[in-house]
């Protein structure tokens, strides 16, 4: 009798051969082959769990720390209430065009796939390189530092937290999503509905008492709301821009429709009924903030949602950090369950190594591509000044976002016979696109250094597509060497071709 082998890479060997080679292989303890189950990522977005994930996605830390940049630039507090519901209505509109895309494009990948589809190849993988290298990486850094420091804060309080104690709950804090990721589509949506519905509960923490204190008659800070004269035309396009910031997020469904169950009911439902929601969540909660605070005291404060639990609720204020680092947790959950998809989709297109657009043959679920920005954000975490990085951040997201609807609007013309079962107003898609063109070309005026250094970034995506895509004819040692990485991958994480 041959010994079995106890080799974990021996045996990660013969799962990815069998699994490939369709030879039955149990799951272990079951008795179902994996041969008579599909190797392939399963439709389990259902309704609540898309509001979970636009929701949870776009409810950050923003809104507990620091809405003071609208009122700054709008100058009056009623002003500043109209600006958030104007970015509401801006982002409803955009999610609205994205939901037609959705529709009628049923693949997962968000902007990376209209793009491609709308405009080719070169456009989408400049989108593409620029999300890998930059934006994304920055993001999930940012998210995940806000999460650090709050997650510690109520721990440390009195004294100030050490840097580098932030960064390492940071780190922990990115490596528990991978790994969440990585080990279970089910469990990470289970996780993400937790996790907005805690975030509701503390902006209604806030809202309660904040409307409490409206009805009994504290209206003092709401005298004179619309007083105009600290108001600036040349600074409410800023003001504009820093709401549009707080909002985004709604895109996020649309890299995993693939996932959706009935796209064509689920997603405009999914996120009509988010960005209600979260637009009657901010409004409110400003409301509350002024109820409680006076104009100067929240442009004074550095956490505003500490600054308003201090005023009204005494000792219970401790326990605001933690709900703040919740909603962080959150949105570093929902953006990375939809960012795996897209570099899945790019894969398959042939735009990423083929490894990627692999699944694990048990958890069903696309592994290198959960952990392929993994080392760039930990890099950036303990590396540098990354705030800096938001502002060209900014400048390619409203970029790309503007091409995608520019996109949409392009395709009613050359692909007028595309079946739309959700069809938008034209003027929606139009209003949004020159939004987001304004604001680029704001950030161009108001901040060109960063600006341009987004912009450059973007451009290495040019020679890039060129040297790893365009030409097919690479040399030996190049092709071989990139099929040996694929192979050598595709064991150690156990993954295999989706059908």
């Amino acid at each position: 009798m041959t010994k079995r082998s106890t080799s974990p890479k021996q045996d990660g060997v013969a799962s990815v051969q069998r699994a490939s080679q369709k030879v039955p292989l149990i799951e272990p303890g079951g008795t179902k082959p994996f041969e008579d189950r599909k190797v392939e990522l399963g439709k389990k977005v259902t309704l609540l769990r898309g509001i979970s994930i636009i929701i949870g996605t776009i409810i950050g830390a923003g809104i507990f720390i620091s809405p003071k940049g609208i009122l700054k630039h709008s100058g009056s507090i009623g002003m500043s209430l109209v600006v958030w519901i104007a970015c509401g209505v801006l982002s409803l509109f955009g999610a609205l065009s994205y939901a037609e895309l959705g529709t009628c494009i049923k693949k997962s990948g968000g902007h990376y796939t209209y793009i491609l589809e709308a405009f080719g190849p070169q456009m989408a993988f400049i989108r593409l390189w620029a999300d890998l290298i930059a934006i994304r990486p920055a993001a999930m850094a940012v998210i995940s530092l806000a999460f650090g420091q709050y997650i510690l804060e109520p721990l440390l309080m009195p004294c100030d937290i050490p840097p580098m104690a932030v960064k390492l709950a940071a780190a922990i804090g990115i490596t528990s999503v991978m790994y969440l990721n990585s080990m279970s589509v089910t469990w990470t949506a289970r996780i993400q509905i937790i996790l907005t519905f805690s975030k509701l509960l503390a902006i209604s923490i806030i809202i309660v008492p904040g409307m409490y204190q409206l009805f009994k008659g504290e209206t003092k800070n709401f005298e004179n709301a619309f007083d105009l004269s600290n108001m600036k035309l040349s600074a409410m396009p800023l003001a504009f821009y820093s709401g549009m910031y707080a909002y985004a997020g709604w895109f996020y469904l649309n890299f995993v429709t693939e996932e959706v169950d009935n796209p064509e009911r689920t997603m405009p439902l999914a996120i009509c009924i988010s960005m209600a929601i979260v637009t009657s969540c901010y409004v409110l909660t400003n409301v509350a903030y002024y109820t409680v605070m006076t104009a100067e005291e929240l442009l004074d404060s550095e956490a505003v949602a500490v600054t308003f639990a201090e005023k009204l609720m005494g000792n219970f204020s401790i326990a605001v950090p933690f709900f703040v680092a919740l909603s962080c947790y959150g949105s570093m959950n929902g953006g990375h369950f939809a960012l795996s998809r897209m570099f899945y989709v790019a894969s398959r297109e042939g735009h990423l190594p083929e490894v990627l657009s692999m699944i694990h043959v048990r958890r069903h679920t696309p592994l290198a591509a959960v952990l392929i920005l993994y080392p760039m954000t930990i890099l950036q975490v303990f590396v540098g000044d990354i705030y800096s990085l938001l502002n060209f951040m900014s400048f390619l997201r409203w970029l790309f976002i503007g091409v995608v609807v520019l996109g949409l609007i392009y395709m009613r013309y050359t692909k007028p016979d595309l079946p739309r079962p959700f069809k938008v107003p034209l003027f929606i898609p139009v209003v949004f696109c020159l939004t987001c063109f304004f604001m680029v070309f704001l950030s161009l005026y108001s901040d060109p250094v960063n600006a341009g250094i987004g912009f450059a970034i973007s451009l290495t995506g040019i020679p890039a597509y060129y040297i790893f895509i365009y030409f097919n004819h690479r040399p030996k040692w190049l092709q071989k060497t990139l099929d040996s990485f694929n192979r050598t991958l595709q064991i150690i994480l156990v993954v295999v071709p989706a059908e």
